[in-house]
């Protein structure tokens, strides 16, 4: 791919001693958004570059979309799933064709900015092969590409203003979902260890932490290198929808993470966590799903008092969800803080 790309010039034995780096992008209904998300892989400062686009059985002119851009990058591999086969799954087929030694996972509706697949090499290239994954800070735009927010505060300089855990950090994971998932580049041979993404799973990221930073590191880049896009149809918006399938996803990771504990702190950090689910369970009017987080809650520690009132209002099947969303479509997006609940 690197032959189609408009970079500085470089001689063979430069390009040669560089990492490739695998882009997986996968598409479903984003027509309006995919061509801005491959052409930011398309203008990134760095040579070496796989792209593998994956349209997940998209409705919409997504695939076609694609197909034209594809045709002006001939070495672009592109796959188009008759049926939609879920996130991961699309993930891992496009992570068992991945020739690079890195992998970034892009939603067709972010974008990278221009450097920030040489940063992360550069960083991780100086860093043991205990460290699996990069990632940094990110800027949150809407559907028109305005900037509405960054996922950590910054100062004046752009530098992040809360402490960001780095290294082994299995216990701030259980704690919050303080990483913004597409700002990560991780280590091919990490996920081919781990298996890749959970196929029976929702979604990928609170699973792929939980796994993974039991034994690998992870690294900070304090800067914004990657703009995530907030649309009110993404697939985090839909944890306040009733019966929706992101809970019990959830429920099997908090299961993986309890046989994963090795420390009192980390049983107590992924209790607190634990209690956090009861709730959206039960707001989510998914009730035998609040009495299966409080089992495994109580394997840990006893509930809380506002966890023990929950569990009892659940079995009556109160009807709180509609009361939810319209609590929830007032609270504002302020960044990772957000997510830790």
């Amino acid at each position: 791919m690197a032959n189609d790309l408009s970079y500085p010039p470089l001689n063979s034995c430069q390009t040669q001693l560089l990492p490739w780096v695998t882009v997986i992008c996968i598409c479903h209904n984003h027509q309006d958004y995919v061509l801005q998300a491959l052409k930011s892989v398309i203008e990134q400062d760095y040579p070496t570059i796989e792209l593998i686009v994956i349209d997940n059985a998209s409705t919409d002119l997504s695939s076609t979309r694609i197909g034209e851009f594809v045709q002006l990058f001939p070495t672009i591999r592109f796959i188009r799933n008759a049926v939609n086969v879920g996130l991961n799954r699309a993930f891992n087929q496009g992570l068992a064709l991945a020739q690079g030694q890195y992998i970034i996972d892009l939603s067709a509706d972010d974008l990278l900015l221009p450097h920030r697949i040489s940063r992360q090499v550069n960083v991780l290239e100086q860093l043991p092969a205990t460290y699996g994954v990069v990632f940094s800070n990110a800027a949150y735009i809407d559907a028109g590409g305005k900037k509405t927010g960054v996922h950590y505060p910054v100062d004046s300089n752009g530098h992040t203003l809360v402490d960001v855990p780095i290294g082994f950090v299995f216990m701030h994971l259980l704690k919050a979902y303080f990483i913004c998932t597409p700002t990560m580049m991780m280590r091919r041979n990490m996920l081919i260890e781990l298996g890749g993404y959970d196929e029976t799973l929702s979604y990928e990221d609170f699973d792929l932490w939980v796994r993974s930073a039991r034994t690998y590191q992870y690294a900070y880049i304090d800067a914004v290198l990657t703009l995530k896009r907030l649309l009110p149809t993404a697939l985090s918006t839909q944890v306040i929808q009733p019966y929706n399938h992101l809970l019990p996803s959830t429920l099997i990771v908090c299961q993986k993470a309890f046989t994963l504990c090795a420390t009192p702190d980390e049983f107590q950090a992924l209790a607190a966590r634990i209690q956090t689910f009861v709730r959206k369970a039960f707001y989510a009017q998914q009730f035998e799903l609040v009495a299966q987080f409080g089992k495994l809650l109580q394997q840990i520690t006893q509930p809380d008092l506002l966890t023990r009132l929950i569990l009892l209002l659940s079995r009556f099947h109160f009807p709180v969800n509609l009361f939810y969303r319209i609590y929830h479509q007032w609270q504002p997006v302020r960044g990772w803080r957000n997510r830790a609940g």
